[in-house]
This record gives structure tokens, C-alpha cells and sequence, in this order.
């Protein structure tokens, strides 16, 4: 079964790398850069203090930092954990996919998806009750950066699956642990302030 869904996940790749186009590639390796998600981050941070008291906003910050890093570390640890080569440096694919550009030895599982799905959930916990479409938008950018990864033929489908995934399953749990301090602190709210 396992060798199946290891075949079906090189096969979904082949085909959603191969509708790439040499015109399309610059957009993408834009897209999947860390310094083009900055102007959402300082629009997550402006909200952030425009709804939240500044004590908030530090703890806000210290949970944010604890999360990538989890997260960072967790990818690392599953990638060196189970060793599964990046498509790129799979030799059963190398004649079959455009490669753009190429990572390190193991891919399993994306911490570009992990982290963007991590920042979308949590924040999207923070502020639906703020901002209304904030959800679907922060949703809709996670999986685009995350499919870029694709594209680019530097991670398999089911890295990503499981990349967000996690990234939503830790962003949970760290949202619950922030309300869970901000109670303890006893910390003051925009509107007690």
C-alpha cells in the first residue's frame, strides 16, 4: 500500500510540475521566496496591535517565535527521520520533471507548508473575529506558497499534505497554550486599556 501511494504521489508531481512554463517559473520562485510573504507579516502585525492591548501583541510575538521554531525543528527531525529524497534528487524522476530548482537531499515533509499553514491557522484564530475574510485569504495564501514547492519539482504532493497538516495541527495546539498564558498573566485587552 505504502509503495502505491509512493508511486501515485511521483506521478501527481510529474503532472503538476510538467504544466509549468519557463514564463511562469520567475513568478514562482518569487512566490515561494521568505522575503515575499514580509509585507503579509507587517499587515498581520499593524492588525495585531490595532486589536490587541501591547502586552498581547509581545506574547503574540515570543508564541510566534516558539512555533517556527517548533515547527522548524520538527520538519528537520522528520526529514532526516525518514530520509526520503526531494523529487529533484530522486534518479527514477530526474528524466521526468523540469527542474527548476533543487533543495536539500531530503524532503519529507515541507516546512514551507508546515510554517505558512502554522501563520495562517494561528493568526486566523487570532483575528476572525476582527477581520472577516481574514480565514479564507490567509488559507489561500498558505496553499499558494505551499504549491510552489510543487511547481518548482522541490517537494511531492503528500510533503505538502502532511507539511500543512502539521502546520495546522501545532498552530492549534499553540493557540490554545497562548490563551491558556494570556489567562495566567492576566493580561490586559485592547479595551481595558
Amino acid at each position: 500500500m505504502l509503495e502505491y501511494l509512493i508511486e501515485k504521489d511521483k506521478q501527481l508531481l510529474c503532472y503538476l510540475n510538467g504544466m509549468g512554463t519557463p514564463a511562469a517559473d520567475s513568478f514562482w520562485l518569487f512566490i515561494t521566496h521568505p522575503l515575499a510573504s514580509v509585507p503579509l507579516y507587517l499587515c498581520l502585525l499593524y492588525f495585531c496591535f490595532k486589536y490587541f492591548h501591547w502586552k498581547q501583541v509581545v506574547l503574540i510575538l515570543v508564541f510566534i517565535a516558539l512555533i517556527i521554531t517548533t515547527t522548524d525543528q520538527l520538519a528537520n527531525a522528520f526529514k532526516y527521520g525518514f530520509q526520503r529524497f526531494r523529487p529533484c534528487h530522486d534518479e527514477t524522476l530526474i528524466n521526468e520533471m523540469r527542474m527548476v530548482i533543487c533543495g536539500g537531499k531530503y524532503g519529507f515533509f515541507s516546512a514551507h507548508a508546515a510554517n505558512t499553514m502554522v501563520i495562517a491557522v494561528f493568526f486566523s484564530l487570532l483575528l476572525k473575529k476582527y477581520i472577516r475574510y481574514i480565514v479564507p485569504l490567509l488559507l489561500l495564501w498558505s496553499v499558494i506558497v505551499s504549491y510552489s514547492r510543487i511547481y518548482l519539482g522541490v517537494h511531492f504532493p503528500g510533503d505538502i499534505l502532511v507539511g500543512l497538516a502539521i502546520g495546522a495541527l501545532l498552530a492549534s495546539l499553540f493557540y490554545r497554550l497562548f490563551l491558556f498564558t494570556e489567562k495566567k498573566l492576566k493580561l490586559p485587552t485592547k479595551e481595558e486599556a
